[in-house]
C-alpha cells in the first residue's frame, strides 16, 4: 500500500493545482481566511493553469525510487571497480602513447564507453520493470480506488507513466553517466600525476563536448526506437491479473517457436532483435562493421534516423498499445 504521507501530499498537490470557483460572500467587508489563502496562492486567479501530467509524473518519482537508485547503485559499482582497475594505469599509458593517435583515443576511452552502455542497459531493464508494474501495482494494491477520486484522467495518468521510460529514465541516465566519466577522469588524472606524468592525454583523447552531444543524441534515438516495447509493457501491466513478466514475454517466444517449427524461419525473432537494437544503423554512419566508433557529427544521422518506416511504425504502435492500456485503466478495477 502507498504510505499515507505520501498520499496526503499528492492529495494537497492537486488540490492547489485545481482552480476554485468560490468567490467571497458579498456583504461582507473583508474576506475570509480561506479566501484570502486561495486569492494569494494564486488559484483563483482565471488565468491560472493546472498541470496534472506535471504532478502526475512527479508522483511516479516519488513512489518509484528504483527509477533514479537502481542507476545510481549501478554507478557506484562502476566508480568502485574503476578506481581498482586504475593499479597499474600508468603502465598501461604509456603501453598506449606509443600506439597511432586513432588506436590511442579507442584505448583511452574504452573504460568509459563500457561505462556508458553499462548505464543504458540498466535503465533500460529498469524501464522495463517499471513499465510491467506500472498498471499493475496499483491494481494489486487497491491504490487505484485513491488516483481515480483525484481529478487526473485515464489518459494523463498513462501518459505520465509511458514518460518515465521516454523522457525521465534517459536524463536520468545521461545525468548519471556525466557524473560518473567525471569521477573517473579525475581518479585517473590523480594516478597519473602521482606516477609523475601529465593527465592531459586523457583530456586530448577526450573531446568532452563532442561526446556529450553524441551521448544524449543516443538516449534520445534509443527511447524512441523502445517506445512500442515500452508500450507493450504498459498494455500488459494493465491486463494482467498476475505474472506480468511472464505474460509480456511468453507470446513472443511462443510466435517465435511456432513461426519455427511450421516454417522453418525466424523472421519475427529478427524483427524482435531489428526493434531491440536496429536504431544505430539509421541513428549512426558507422564506417562499415569492422569500425563501429563516432569520430565526427557528419556521422550523426538524425535525417535519416527520423525518415526510417520503422521509427514511425513503432510510434504508431506504441500510441496504440497506450490507448488500449487508457481504456483498460478506465474499466478495470483493483484486483
Amino acid at each position: 500500500m502507498r504510505s499515507p504521507e505520501r498520499c496526503r501530499g499528492v492529495i494537497f498537490i492537486y488540490q492547489m493545482n485545481t482552480p476554485s470557483n468560490a468567490a467571497p460572500e458579498s456583504g461582507s467587508g473583508s474576506a475570509t481566511p480561506a479566501t484570502t489563502l486561495r486569492v494569494n496562492s494564486g488559484v483563483s486567479d482565471p488565468g491560472y493553469k493546472t498541470r496534472p501530467l506535471y504532478w502526475s509524473v512527479w508522483r511516479e518519482l516519488w513512489e518509484n525510487r528504483s527509477i533514479y537508485i537502481a542507476p545510481l547503485i549501478v554507478a557506484a559499482f562502476q566508480v568502485f571497480g574503476f578506481a581498482i582497475s586504475t593499479i597499474g594505469l600508468a603502465d598501461r599509458r604509456r603501453a598506449v602513447l606509443l600506439l597511432d593517435p586513432a588506436h590511442q583515443r579507442a584505448a583511452i576511452e574504452q573504460p568509459y564507453d563500457l561505462a556508458a552502455m553499462m548505464m543504458i542497459f540498466t535503465v533500460f531493464i529498469v524501464g522495463v520493470f517499471y513499465c510491467l508494474d506500472a498498471l499493475h501495482g496499483e491494481r494489486r494494491d487497491r491504490s487505484i480506488l485513491f488516483w481515480k477520486s483525484l481529478p487526473v484522467s485515464d489518459l494523463t495518468t498513462v501518459l505520465s507513466k509511458a514518460t518515465i521510460p521516454l523522457v525521465v529514465l534517459p536524463l536520468v541516465a545521461f545525468a548519471i553517466i556525466v557524473c560518473t566519466h567525471l569521477i573517473m577522469v579525475l581518479e585517473t588524472s590523480v594516478v597519473l600525476i602521482s606516477h609523475g606524468m601529465s593527465p592531459a592525454s586523457t583530456w586530448a583523447h577526450m573531446p568532452v563536448p563532442f561526446n556529450l552531444l553524441v551521448l544524449l543524441y543516443g538516449l534520445a534515438a534509443i527511447a524512441l526506437w523502445h517506445a512500442p516495447i515500452y508500450g507493450w509493457l504498459l498494455l500488459v501491466s494493465g491486463w494482467a491479473r498476475r505474472a506480468t513478466f511472464l505474460w509480456a514475454v511468453l507470446p513472443i517466444i511462443v510466435i517465435q517457436i511456432f513461426e519455427k517449427i511450421t516454417f522453418g524461419t525466424s523472421y519475427f525473432g529478427a524483427f524482435v532483435k531489428h526493434r531491440l537494437m536496429g536504431f544505430a544503423p539509421h541513428a549512426f554512419g558507422f564506417h562499415g562493421e569492422s569500425h563501429p566508433t563516432i569520430d565526427s557529427l557528419s556521422q550523426l544521422t538524425p535525417g535519416k534516423y527520423l525518415s526510417s518506416p520503422g521509427l514511425w511504425i513503432g510510434l504508431l504502435v506504441a500510441a496504440g498499445f497506450l490507448f488500449a492500456a487508457v481504456r483498460l485503466r478506465r474499466y478495470r478495477g483493483p484486483l
